[in-house]
Order: structure tokens, then C-alpha cells, then sequence
């Protein structure tokens, strides 16, 4: 295997109908990064390592430890035997309220909740987000047909997942990948976070499934509108309608089915 930032190439042997190929392919590199607040590591998530720093500031919004950019004074990231780790310089009021509730917890690339061992403790956004403006569907048929031009590690491997920023036009304007769906958009909030872009200049674009987990990220941020790819669970929606936020999912190029956010009147005119 020869090594990359984000991908490798890895040695394969295809079986066809006819005949054995050998060959390589390319694939998403996955590894761990430790954050650590303070001195003290907090948790332990599979990344692929590229745009770490966004990563680490939408992580650290979403999961309640930092509620704005400047909490962070420092953020370092250096590399470790196994993989990375992040070492994150919180200003001294938000350290103590993090301490304060600080819960150990173990990352996987397909969960967001690992390692939480009470019910109670399951990170739900404590208010409504602000109403943004309506989404027009032919926004987001727009975004659907332009993301595949913005995936650069997906068209190479074929094995990350997307989180995407979008203009009310439906414009892709920024775009984070990760083999982690809750990392990826964890990047994607991080970067926004970061460059002050207000959470109701458009909307969030996803490639996975939408669940509980990126309904809350998404509040965390203050985004109004999530368009997902795939299909939502049931608890996403409930937490969707709770918190103002419109939802669309099983969306494609030509259609989205809309989940939460209805708007009576609108709904009446369109499908008269």
C-alpha cells in the first residue's frame, strides 16, 4: 500500500465472471484522533484526516462543549503512534462548565452517541432554531445535481460520506467528507463556524441518512433547512419538527419528499 493524506492505494484481486484481475483501487483513509480539552482527553473519534481543525470546532459546537468560535484560544494538532490527537485550549470559564459535565466516551465512524452510558445524557438542542427563508425546490434539484462535482474523495473511492453548504439558489459552496456521516458534517459546521457564515443564508446538504444525531448538529448550528439523500429515522423527524427545523430527505435530482416544516397554504398552491 502506498499512503496518502486522505486515501491509499490498496492491492486488490477482482473477480469477474471470466476472469481474475489484479490490480489496486483506492480507498479512504480512516484513523483515530483523541481530543483533549485542557489536559484532559474527552473522546476518541475515526476521522479521515483531512480538515481536522473544522472537524474539531463542529465537534466540539455540536457536542455542547463550546457554544462560539472564541471559546477556543488554541487548537493544536499533532500526530501520535496510533494516529493524531487534537489538543484544544479552551478560555477558562468554558473549561469549568465542560469539566463540570464532562463524560467519557468512545467515537465510531457510524455513531454519534457511543459510550454514553445514561439515557438522560443523549445531547438534544435546548431551543427552536430561527425560521430562514423557504426553500424552493428547484434549490434543491440544483444542489443534487452539483454535489457530485464537490465530492472529490467520494469520486475517487466511492466510500465517504458528504456534508454540504448550499446557497439559497442551490449553489454548493462548501463541501466536507469523511468515511464518518456525523463527521463529515461535524467539518462542514466547524468551517462555518469559523468563517461567521450565517446559518440562515441557506441550507444543509447530507448524502447519508438523516438521523437524531444530524438533526441535533444541524440545531446546534442554527441551520433551518437539512436536505438529506437518504431516507430519515423517526426520531429525526420528531426532533426536526421540535426544533423548527424543515426537513427533506430521499432526494434526487428531480424530486425531495419533505418530512417536517410544512407550510399549509404553500403545500395547497403547489399541489393544486
Amino acid at each position: 500500500m502506498t499512503t496518502g493524506s486522505r486515501e491509499l492505494r490498496a492491492d486488490t484481486v477482482t473477480f469477474g465472471t471470466s476472469k481474475v484481475t489484479q490490480g489496486t483501487r483506492a480507498v479512504p483513509v480512516e484513523m483515530p484522533i483523541e481530543i483533549v480539552y485542557g489536559t484532559i482527553p474527552y473522546a476518541v473519534m475515526m476521522v479521515t484526516p483531512d480538515n481536522v481543525e473544522d472537524f474539531v470546532y463542529g465537534f466540539s459546537l455540536t457536542e455542547g462543549v463550546i457554544a462560539s468560535r472564541s471559546d477556543i484560544r488554541d487548537l493544536k494538532v499533532e500526530p501520535h503512534p496510533k494516529g493524531l490527537r487534537a489538543l484544544i485550549d479552551l478560555v477558562p470559564e468554558r473549561l469549568s462548565t465542560h469539566l463540570s459535565r464532562q463524560r467519557a466516551m468512545t467515537g465510531r465512524t457510524g455513531c454519534g452517541v457511543c459510550g454514553i452510558d445514561d439515557i438522560n445524557a443523549l445531547p438534544e438542542a435546548s431551543a427552536k432554531v430561527t425560521k430562514g427563508p423557504e426553500i424552493d425546490h428547484s434549490a434543491i434539484n440544483h444542489a443534487i445535481q452539483d454535489l457530485s462535482t464537490h465530492q472529490p474523495l467520494n469520486n475517487i473511492t466511492r466510500a465517504v460520506h458528504a456534508a454540504a453548504w448550499c446557497d439559497l439558489n442551490g449553489n454548493v459552496l462548501i463541501t466536507r467528507e469523511d468515511v464518518g456521516r456525523h463527521n463529515a458534517l461535524d467539518k462542514l459546521i466547524g468551517v462555518m463556524l469559523q468563517q461567521a457564515i450565517n446559518p440562515l443564508s441557506g441550507f444543509i446538504l447530507i448524502t447519508s441518512r438523516c438521523s437524531y444525531e444530524m438533526i441535533e448538529k444541524t440545531a446546534a448550528f442554527g441551520a433551518s433547512t437539512v436536505v438529506a439523500i437518504s431516507a430519515p429515522t423517526s426520531l429525526a423527524i420528531e426532533r426536526a419538527e421540535a426544533l423548527g427545523i424543515t426537513l427533506y430527505a430521499i432526494a434526487r435530482a428531480d424530486s425531495a419528499t419533505q418530512f417536517s416544516g410544512f407550510q399549509p397554504d404553500y403545500l395547497l398552491e403547489k399541489c393544486a
